[in-house]
């Protein structure tokens, strides 16, 4: 009986403590990994949420059977709904952002490497050996991703053992990616990236972007603009972590690219 109420009586203090221990671990995890207020400036550059282009929540897109053609290439035959490729975005002239005079297109992304641009619903492309992780989106003519559920098609060339489980979290990088020049191109860059099966938010899934060494924490999936960027060469490092700051578990996960701004001679 004693050692009964001993217990009785030990495990209400005993809990507290706990509960205050996990109190302060979640604090500090929370005060780690606190979203930026955009726009947020670190080391001279703003980081701007994109806002207001046309949503397109009804656009789709889907994806036949890839077949190999006799030159060894992937045949892509998509379809497309309620978009327009080839179309330049009604906004694209107030965003001050890259365009592309080709207009609207896929983003054709193969094993989370940088995305080919296709303005054609149907066309051939190179595949590697082995797995290919294919993912394809509707991109704006100013190349921001088109997010919602139907926009997107994600696939692997593998089957069985060889194939890879992409049903947990993923994330795929789309802009910046290349060279930057003249004016009108390189003070605004967009930076844009593509989340599967997860969201972001403040008391679930967040992702770090560090931009030439400053860290910014993103709790929206929404595009960004960066302004204040150097030119020559500028880095970008995603990466998709939990609420707790632990890196997500996938072979994509991180990533990290460099691009390039050049001054025209105008400048």
């Amino acid at each position: 009986m004693l050692a009964m109420a001993f217990f009785l009586m030990g495990c209400p203090a005993n809990q507290a403590e706990e509960q205050e221990a996990d109190a302060e671990m979640t604090e500090g995890m929370d005060q780690e990994l606190k979203a930026d207020v955009f726009p947020a400036t670190k080391g001279g550059i703003t980081l701007t949420p994109l806002t207001n282009s046309p949503a397109y929540a009804d656009a789709s897109l889907s994806l036949a059977p890839i077949e190999m053609s006799e030159t060894g290439e992937g045949v892509f035959d998509f379809t497309v709904t309620n978009y327009m490729l080839g179309e330049q975005t009604s906004d694209a002239a107030t965003k001050g952002l890259a365009n592309s005079a080709k207009g609207q297109h896929i983003h054709l992304i193969i094993n989370n490497g940088p995305y080919f641009a296709k303005y054609e619903p149907s066309f051939s492309h190179p595949l590697e050996e082995g797995n290919n992780v294919i993912l394809a989106f509707l991109a704006r003519s100013y190349h921001e991703s088109v997010k919602n559920d139907n926009s997107y098609v994600l696939m692997q060339t593998a089957t069985g053992e060889d194939a890879l489980d992409l049903n947990g979290p993923n994330m795929f990088y789309s802009r910046p990616k290349g060279t930057y020049s003249g004016k009108g191109n390189v003070e605004s860059v967009l930076l844009d990236f593509f989340l599967v099966n997860t969201d972001l938010a403040p008391d679930g899934n967040r992702v770090r972007a560090t931009i030439n060494g400053n860290e910014f924490i993103i709790d929206k999936w929404t595009p960004y603009v960066m302004t204040g960027l150097p030119m020559g060469e500028n880095s970008v490092k995603l990466e998709l972590l939990n609420w707790g700051g632990t890196l997500l578990q996938s072979q994509f996960n991180p990533v990290e690219r460099t691009f390039t701004l050049e001054a025209d001679e105008a400048q």
